[in-house]
């Protein structure tokens, strides 16, 4: 099954241009397969480091720019695969794309740089950043239609759309899940933090799988996992900057009631959260599909947004009384929301306070019966 990787269409449309493009996302989402697919479309010489691999580490481990000359040569094109792993790698970049600006370098890292504080201030206005995520239901698109996708919702809510796990077949799903989340998923957080008790990491972790759909407390999440709230604080960021987790805050602006000191925490890939739990139960025995179908649907519309380039400010918001929204995106002044329910006879209503508050707010209940609506005629929202 050949499934394109919609991002990769603005990949393209940035290479040539002075910049290097830094691509980010969790391990096994496909990263070196895009670059790759980008290697082979390349007239002229080009070539793949994969930088997880000591003998490139040091062949990259210095900004001579003989040696450099030497290393780039005639190439068109060259990527950098795994570069955290490239002591000074902002530095080595920023020499690099200042000396050869006829070469295009792609750089990839399954950890967001900033984890270990190597990219952000060498590459000022020299980078042109992505994030590739699991594949999302508008690139499953391209090879089934909307019927076999609904269909198959209630697999893709138990194991998530990893690539490899899509791909997979029968129990080889759940043995393909527990291999990323034990042997990959972790793997920079521990690399590059040292994490003196990885324990606490799982414990925060199933907390935050159990709660999903509900707002966060760092102090009951530091009484759960055995730990401080600034431990808790800790891990939640590099959690996030290795793309497992994601945070939404609350959206607050003109009303007292609204609660604007709090957050709710989601997974990037429901097959993960379920993993860490331990629970492929189908859907018509799970007590969590609410939470789960929310946790879904908020995923694939970043998906959609992180696809098309589209930079979005993202909230829930509540009031005091229990008025709620489940998810609100902020583009360019103008506010979507939308509400996640699994049943389609559940009842959903736009909250008359936000709309006389936010009145150009536009409001969208997705369901399983019309889960196209998340990549189809958002403009619609």
């Amino acid at each position: 099954m050949n499934i394109q990787r919609i991002i990769l269409s603005h990949i393209r449309k940035r290479l040539y241009k002075g910049k290097v493009v830094i691509l980010y996302g969790a391990r096994r989402t496909g990263k070196t397969t895009l670059v790759k697919k980008l290697l082979g479309e390349t007239i002229g010489e080009v070539a793949y480091f994969n930088c997880e691999l000591q003998e490139n580490q040091e062949l990259l481990s210095h900004t001579n720019s003989i040696l450099l000359k030497d290393f780039v040569g005639q190439k068109r094109l060259i990527v950098l695969d795994e570069a955290q792993h490239i002591p000074q790698i902002g530095l080595i970049l920023k020499v690099l794309v200042d000396t050869f600006p006829e070469t295009q370098f792609v750089a990839t890292g399954s950890s967001s740089f900033e984890l270990s504080n190597k990219i952000s201030e060498p590459l000022t206005g020299r980078s042109r950043q992505f994030l590739l995520l699991p594949f999302s239901l508008e690139e499953i698109h391209q090879t089934q239609d909307l019927i076999a996708i609904k269909s198959s919702l209630t697999n893709y809510l138990r194991f998530g759309l990893y690539p490899q796990v899509f791909l997979a077949d029968g129990d080889e799903k759940n043995e393909e899940l527990m291999d990323i989340s034990s042997n990959y998923l972790y793997k920079d957080i521990f690399q590059l933090e040292s994490l003196k008790k990885p324990e606490i990491l799982q414990k925060l972790l199933k907390a935050i799988a159990l709660q999903i759909g509900s707002e966060a407390s760092l102090n009951e999440l530091a009484q759960v996992s055995g730990t401080n709230v600034h431990t808790v604080s800790r891990y939640l960021d590099l959690l996030e900057k290795a793309f497992v987790i994601f945070r939404l805050p609350a959206f607050s602006k003109n009303l007292r009631k609204e609660i604007n000191k709090s957050q709710k925490i989601y997974f990037y890939d429901v097959g993960i959260r379920n993993t860490i739990i331990r629970n492929f139960n189908r859907a018509e025995v799970r007590l969590d599909m609410g939470g789960l179908w929310e946790n879904f649907c908020i995923a694939e519309r970043i998906k959609y947004n992180q696809s098309h380039r589209k930079f979005a400010n993202m909230y829930f918001w509540r009031t005091y009384d229990q008025q709620e929204i489940d998810y609100i995106e902020e583009i360019d002044g103008s506010l979507n929301c939308y509400e996640f329910k699994y049943s389609p006879i559940a009842k959903a209503k736009f909250p008359k306070i936000f709309k006389e508050t936010y009145p150009e707010a536009k409001f969208k209940v997705i369901t399983p019966e019309n889960f196209y609506e998340l990549f189809l005629f958002e403009n619609k929202a």
